[in-house]
């Protein structure tokens, strides 16, 4: 392991920057628990950052970055089990991959796979699901490299307060280094994905959550229209499914109409906000359905080539009617402009302390703004929306959430905070959005 140039580092939105004392490549555990106590000697503070996907700074180091393109191995697969473990650095398309070659999947799944294993853990990465949970529910052990520079490997069944805290825990309690995935036989995923109006979708909701493994659906702002979008699992070998999407028509749907004209669009609405709500329209008419199977990971994610910026809540379930309500009349009140639209997403509960669906099932709202556009106001009146119903922020999305609220809606929070002080009484770990959300 030896220090690299490039020190400056952003995140994909680019609303993130840091410039660290140094910056180092680990390639094993041992390096990452050598770097920990280096930084200890010279009292600085240590991150390790993954892909750069999260919109807030949980990855900012302004002391010892570690970047993960050093820790990237398959440590070992147990295919009657189940069991896969993987280096933190691995990034989830890669991790696809191999499980694929072994004929196994995650069970589910958020919609990018650039981000790395542990950066999509540590921050609650979920997707949507009526039986299946998010990332953390699917890790089987975690190895962490404390802030002594002591290993530690946790589980269910070993220290499992540190497993329950850790699997989301931010890298605020030591530095992920390897996961243990509980993986599943590989499946296919029949994906329907089918235009409905507003009314119609709030009036079905129950229903399609219920008869649906994976639902979810987006609202366009300024219109009646919503895309609703159902996978749930088919048997067969994907490339003899009659339904399979044609390369022409993903590329035409995927990446020309999703990435290219919409990210045009986005630079236009940027430049004449007016047109806004009429592109919305076209949009939400020029929609059509679309049915195809193919493998799980292929239906679950999709390119995300336009950058922007995100905010996303979690509510309790029974409170998604209002808060889909509430945010409807906030835009008949206000005069935005928003291109973007609202991603709506469901989960089961979850048990890891500090994931958004801990002890409750769970609904998720997503707002986004093109990149280079302000999202300040707007964030912010969808923020109070959500918190008067008891909401809980995305680790890695944009929030304004402090220590004092957060512990409101965790049951397990203080549990975590006394954790912390216990392994990391210096704050080995710490940056100014971990000392915003835990407290000093």
């Amino acid at each position: 392991m030896s220090p690299v140039g490039g020190r400056t580092w952003h995140n994909w939105a680019g609303n993130q920057r840091a410039t660290p004392r140094r910056v180092l490549v680990p390639r094993s555990t041992e390096d990452v628990a050598a770097a920990v106590l280096a930084a200890a000697d010279d009292g600085l503070t240590v991150r390790m950052v993954g892909s750069g996907h999260s919109f807030t700074g949980a990855a900012v180091a302004d002391g010892v970055q570690l970047r993960p393109g050093g820790l990237t191995r398959v440590r070992s697969i147990d295919t009657a089990g189940g069991l896969v473990t993987v280096e933190a650095g691995l990034p989830l398309r890669d991790l696809n991959r191999v499980l694929t070659e072994h004929r196994l999947a995650l069970a589910n799944m958020g919609d990018i796979q650039e981000q790395t294993v542990a950066g999509a853990a540590q921050t609650g990465t979920h997707g949507t699901g009526r039986d299946a949970a998010g990332l953390v529910s699917q890790i089987a052990e975690l190895e962490l490299v404390l802030a002594d520079g002591g290993v530690v490997t946790c589980s269910r069944d070993r220290r499992s307060d540190l497993f329950d805290a850790a699997r989301a825990g931010l890298g605020a309690l030591g530095v992920v280094t390897a996961i243990t995935w509980r993986t599943v036989p590989a499946f296919l995923l029949r994906a329907r994905e089918e235009p409905m109006r507003w009314d119609e979708v709030l009036e079905r909701l129950d229903e399609l959550a219920a008869a649906n493994e994976h639902f979810e659906f987006y609202w366009f702002p300024h219109t009646e229209g919503c895309l609703t979008k159902r996978n749930n699992r088919v048997a067969g070998p994907a490339a003899r499914e009659p339904g399979r999407l044609p390369t022409w028509r993903r590329l035409l749907d995927d990446e020309l109409l999703s990435n290219v004209v919409f990210g045009g669009v986005n630079r236009l609405g940027r430049r004449v906000p007016a047109i806004v709500p009429t592109v919305n329209a076209i949009s939400t008419r020029a929609l059509g359905a679309r049915t195809y199977t193919d493998l799980s990971y292929k239906v679950f994610t999709s390119p995300r080539r336009v950058r922007f910026k995100e905010q996303e809540y979690a509510v309790p379930r029974e409170e998604l009617g209002s808060a889909l309500h509430s945010l409807r009349a906030l835009f008949a009140r206000k005069d935005w402009r928003i291109g973007f639209p609202i991603e709506v997403r469901l989960l089961p509960a979850e048990d890891a302390w500090l994931s958004m669906a801990y002890d409750r099932p769970t609904a998720f709202i997503a707002v986004h703004v093109y990149h280079a556009v302000p999202h300040g106001e707007y964030f912010r009146a969808v923020e109070e929306i959500m918190t008067e119903l008891g909401g809980r922020p995305h680790w890695g999305k944009l929030h304004t959430r402090d220590a004092a609220y957060l512990r409101t809606v965790y049951p397990r929070f203080d549990d975590f905070l006394r954790l912390r002080d216990e392994l990391d009484p210096d704050r080995r770990f710490a940056n100014r959005y971990l000392t915003q959300v835990f407290g000093a």
